[in-house]
């Protein structure tokens, strides 16, 4: 999968993956009312609103961008009928022949990490039948209880051919108050950095180990760094635009090839109707704005990602 995901951005020269974070106040209101009017002013009502959202959204951009991302909290902070759109939103977007990186975050110790790996990359045999349960191509995880909860999941991306983005250092403000502590004189996020090359060790794609790693846009000098302790890493890159991480920042989260990395944009392209610059597609034309909004983004990150000289 690491490998289809390479060619895909060396094919549509676009090193982009949308965010799928559907906030309801994202959403225009002849969706809601939509959502509403079909299913009722409930749980299934507004869930059928991110639907119609989402699938705009996929529609517009789908032959633009290799991937989307959706953000697995904004469908559970709506219970089981949210769920029920997450895995809607998965699949349309694979009939799309877009990848599906799942933004799940997902870490724990033996059965329990390997069932969160089974769930969302594996399968599961019932007489004799396998089935799949939300079936991502990726997925994010969180490495902070060690070796004990990565391990499970990289045996289950082995055996299906997917891949994991390890957190390693995150966009947030408040990211430095673990990541940024020194341990033996080196901050903690170098030393995450460093098993995470090691883990990817264990599963190489072409170029690039399925095992890549979340580094935000926000610390560029910091990813010059990360860059450096995992040459073989492909780096996941939250944090651009909306965040404040600006595309002349990134240039060293790619390779002299200009591959490596995969920039995420989630509100600057799916609410891009409410920026001032997009402001007069209006909400009806809220996928027309998000499309536009990638074109945009794209010809923003030749700033970055074109090849470089050694």
């Amino acid at each position: 999968m690491i490998n289809k995901l390479i060619n895909r951005i060396g094919e549509l020269e676009a090193p982009i993956v949308v965010g799928l974070d559907p906030m309801m106040s994202y959403v225009p209101n002849h969706l809601i009312e939509q959502g509403y009017k079909d299913k009722g002013e409930n749980l299934e009502g507004v869930t059928e609103a991110i639907w119609l959202y989402n699938k705009g959204i996929i529609d517009a951009v789908y032959d633009l961008v290799p991937a989307v991302k959706p953000q697995i909290a904004m469908y559970e902070q709506f219970g089981l009928e949210g769920m029920k759109v997450y895995v809607k939103t998965l699949e349309y977007a694979r009939q799309k022949g877009l990848i599906v990186i799942g933004d799940v975050k997902r870490g724990d110790i033996g059965s329990t990490s390997e069932a969160y790996a089974t769930g969302h990359l594996g399968k599961i045999n019932i007489g004799g039948k396998d089935y799949r349960g939300f079936d991502e191509d990726f997925i994010t995880v969180n490495p902070y209880l060690g070796s004990d909860g990565i391990l499970p999941f990289i045996e289950v991306c082995k055996q299906e051919k997917k891949g994991l983005f390890i957190l390693v250092k995150t966009s947030n403000p408040s990211s430095g108050e673990f990541q940024d502590q020194l341990v033996d004189g080196r901050p903690l996020y170098e030393l995450v950095g460093k098993k995470v090359a090691e883990w990817g060790e264990l599963f190489m794609g072409e170029s690039y180990s399925y095992i890549g790693a979340v580094v935000g846009a926000t610390y560029p000098e910091v990813g010059k760094e990360l860059r450096k302790l995992m040459p073989k890493t492909f780096i996941l890159v939250p944090g651009y635009g909306a965040q404040g991480g600006k595309a002349e920042d990134l240039k060293f989260y790619f390779d002299n090839n200009g591959m490596g990395a995969i920039v995420n944009s989630s509100r600057g392209i799916i609410a891009a109707y409410r920026l001032p610059q997009y402001a007069s597609y209006g909400e009806k034309n809220y996928a027309d704005a998000a499309r536009q909004a990638v074109i945009d983004m794209k010809e923003d990150l030749k700033k970055a990602w074109v090849k470089k000289s050694v």
